[in-house]
């Protein structure tokens, strides 16, 4: 009898200690324990983790994983064109955490074949941060480290939105890259945080993500503002790519604005900042309109 109680303690224990976690893509993830060895497969993820208090735990990261500053000695375990796996298996992860628009289908199956835990983290919308935070810390077991960092996001969050949702709406193109001419969608974590300033992406509706459009697309709709990203090789005409079209609305008036778009477009704690940013400039471009 008494090895029938302990038994059934030692059960009841177990599965107390065990964490399910819901991921984005809708899918119960089931740890037995705090993950103490995590394989980050996107540069977002690596900046969660950290934030999360989980950044000790990383054993292997995806390149670009850059911030913070010790994210850069994490081993690096693959590319967004190829992963090995053969060092993945041999950092022993018992979590891997993915990004299936950073992530291609053939690499997460391979992932998901070997049997160890995979989350799936998507944030697209700017409260989906301190949410992913939260998710992480139950992952971690590091519930109070992600809690700080989460209630700290999302008191800067509401600041900016109570600071500039209520403005007049700034029509704005965001340009992904000049050559092919990319852009971004609704759907991508970038136009949040144009509707957080009060502006409105004209290419909110396309279906895809991120988009390859035509100048003369552009040129028709007319934005208010431009904003794209800076300069990585003397080859990027970036933003000058507008110049020579005088008559549209944001070369006219010179709303043609760079900024870091890894802020932006990284779904991390830094979005809001680099939001912050872009709200200021948006507002640069409602400054200059004739009154």
């Amino acid at each position: 009898m008494k090895a029938l109680f302990l038994a059934l303690f030692m059960l009841a224990a177990s599965a107390q200690a065990a964490i399910t976690v819901v991921d984005d893509a809708g899918a119960r993830v089931t740890l037995a324990r705090p993950a103490q060895r995590v394989i980050s497969m996107a540069p977002h993820i690596t900046e969660l983790l950290f934030a999360a208090g989980g950044g000790a735990r990383i054993v292997g990261a995806m390149n670009y994983s850059d911030y913070p500053a010790a994210a850069r000695s994490i081993p690096p375990i693959g590319s967004n064109s190829q992963i090995d796996i053969e060092r993945v298996i041999a950092t022993k992860p018992d979590l891997l955490i993915v990004w299936q628009s950073g992530n291609t289908a053939r690499q997460i199956a391979q992932l998901q074949g070997l049997g160890i835990p995979v989350f799936h983290s998507e944030p697209r919308k700017l409260d989906e941060v301190a949410t992913s935070l939260l998710r992480f810390g139950q992952l971690l077991g590091t519930e109070a480290t992600a809690q700080t960092a989460a209630g700290a996001y999302r008191a800067k969050l509401t600041a900016l939105r109570t600071r500039y949702a209520s403005r007049p709406p700034v029509t704005v193109f965001y340009q992904a890259w000049d050559s092919p001419l990319y852009t971004l969608n609704g759907e991508q974590i970038a136009s949040d945080a144009i509707r957080a300033c009060g502006g409105r992406n004209i290419f909110g509706d396309l279906k895809t993500v991120a988009p390859q459009v035509g100048v003369e697309a552009v040129v028709q709709r007319d934005p208010e503002a431009i904003v794209g990203g800076k300069l990585y090789t003397p080859q990027d005409r970036g933003l000058s790519i507008w110049l020579p079209y005088k008559g549209m609305t944001a070369v006219r008036r010179n709303n043609l604005f760079t900024l870091d778009e890894e802020l932006l477009t990284r779904p991390g704690p830094r979005v809001v900042d680099g939001a912050a940013a872009l709200c200021a400039r948006l507002d640069e471009a409602r400054s200059r309109r004739v009154r």
